[in-house]
């Protein structure tokens, strides 16, 4: 099975970056068997519960893996798929991990998720189901503000969470921190303003921090910046098509193919992006859009300059890993390259940026919720009007002082306090480069490290090494 390979893949990398650790710091640090305490998965639970629905009852397979309590909450996703399996969650899960422990986010991780076709049921229907699963996550403390935090993933979003959130509410309508057992919220229901674009501008940002290293970059034998580079996309979910925005609109780049589940679109131009998804919201496919072509996976081995692959795992694998192109791969998606890949890859001498670092987006900002919701007010709220009070009176001393106006559009910019969006954004983006910054002088160091995924996992590793020693493990 896919889900199999993907957990595979998850602990070779893990064992890989261990050897390292252990050549590095020795058994003392890290024995075997607290490295198989690491790897493992703590627990994985499977709900099956019945809903009414259409004059029946309907039952349904839901599950959630914790994989590391090191730190709690836990946190990760729930995704919404027919193929949801035990294996991949667990994979999930781990992943999370050691995600958080690189960008230094203080959670375990976990990962759940629920068999359902959800094209094959209405708003309603999707609402009820999603409540009842609500109920047999929070009668275990698998949904908790202080134990275990869900947050959106494949075929949830903004509306799932606000039901979870609400029905967890109900289940404890005492507890003052409720809204945080859920990440991922709607705005106005407890949510924070840049969450839905998160793992999407974290993708963006981590190509940044890439692009300014000059050291790094000549290892692709691109040029420096992201101006001009060609892109292709797979997959215009949420992460895909807000990765894809904003390297086209912010920085220049030019987004050449797209590939959807029902074929592709190109346009060496560049594709105009909010439009490409306009159509795909209206029609429900990219079919009939300018540049549409009948290909699929294929076009992943098509000439550009970066690859990103931000769909599903395991789209890049033994069978097409020769044939790809691009020198630079980012991994917006969790686990889109195999390790039998990987391998082959790195060989190749490409590139690849790795998914524990990619698209951490999304818990970062999720963190930022969780302390919002916690804290009970507004990032920004007490300091805005200071900071721009503070402004204006520097900025009229200056005036005074030389006798000549402060151009206006840098007065504009100079005394603009501090919004929550403009504060989650300088939180993400401060993470996303401080955390490169970390795998690219372990990378580049003399230790021996091979590539950027091995340095993010011995990172993550060492960190929870290090926390398991605080906790007398």
């Amino acid at each position: 099975m896919a889900s199999n390979e993907f957990l595979n893949s998850i602990e070779v990398n893990f064992k890989k970056a261990t050897k390292y650790i252990q050549e590095l710091y020795g058994k003392d640090f890290l024995s075997d068997d607290l490295a198989e305490q690491i790897m493992m998965a703590n627990s994985t639970y499977l709900v099956r519960f019945g809903v009414r629905l259409r004059g029946q009852i309907y039952t349904f397979t839901g599950f959630r893996s914790v994989h590391s309590d090191h730190f709690e909450p836990v946190k990760g996703g729930i995704r919404y798929d027919i193929l949801v399996n035990h294996e991949e969650v667990e994979a999930l899960a781990a992943l999370m991990t050691y995600k958080c422990a690189l960008v230094e986010v203080p959670f375990g991780g976990a990962k759940g998720g629920l068999i359902i076709n959800r094209n094959e049921w209405k708003v309603e229907e999707l609402e009820k189901i999603t409540r009842r699963f609500t109920q047999e996550l929070a009668k275990r403390d698998l949904i908790h503000p202080s134990q275990n935090v869900p947050a959106p993933d494949i075929g949830t979003g903004e509306r799932e969470m606000a039901w979870m959130a609400d029905e967890y509410k109900r289940l404890n309508p005492t507890d003052l921190n409720a809204w945080a057992c859920v990440t991922g919220k709607p705005v106005n229901k407890g949510g924070i303003s840049g969450r839905t674009e998160a793992t999407g501008r974290g993708v963006k940002f981590a190509l940044k921090a890439f692009f300014e290293n000059d050291k790094d970059v000549s290892k692709t034998g691109l040029t420096k910046g992201l101006k001009g580079k060609k892109i292709i996309v797979q997959g215009l979910g949420n992460v895909g098509f807000y990765a894809a925005y904003f390297l086209s609109t912010e920085d220049k780049a030019v987004v050449t193919h797209v590939i959807e589940r029902d074929g592709a679109v190109i346009d060496k131009n560049g594709i105009d992006i909010q439009s490409l998804k306009n159509h795909l919201i209206t029609k429900g496919t990219i079919r009939g859009y300018r540049g549409f072509v009948e290909s699929g996976s294929e076009i992943l081995e098509e000439s550009a300059d970066i690859l990103i692959p931000a769909a599903m795992e395991l789209v890049i694998n033994k069978d097409n890993a020769e044939r790809i192109q691009t020198p630079l791969i980012i991994e917006a998606a969790n686990g889109p390259i195999s390790s039998e890949a990987d391998d082959i890859l790195q060989k190749k001498g490409k590139i690849i940026i790795p998914d524990l670092y990619a698209n951490a987006g999304g818990v970062t900002v999720s963190y930022f919720e969780w302390i919002k919701n916690l804290s009970r007010i507004r990032l920004g709220r007490l300091q805005r009007r200071a900071q721009e009070g503070q402004m204006s009176n520097l900025i009229d001393g200056l005036e005074v002082m030389t006798g000549k106006k402060f151009p206006s559009e840098y007065r504009s910019n100079a005394t603009h306090g501090m919004s929550e969006l403009d504060l989650v954004r300088s939180g993400l983006e401060d993470t996303m480069m401080e955390t490169y910054k970390a795998m690219s002088e372990l990378w580049n160091s003399k230790q021996g490290v091979p590539d950027l995924r091995t340095a993010a996992m011995i990172i993550a590793v060492k960190r929870i090494v290090q926390s398991y020693s605080s906790l007398g493990i």
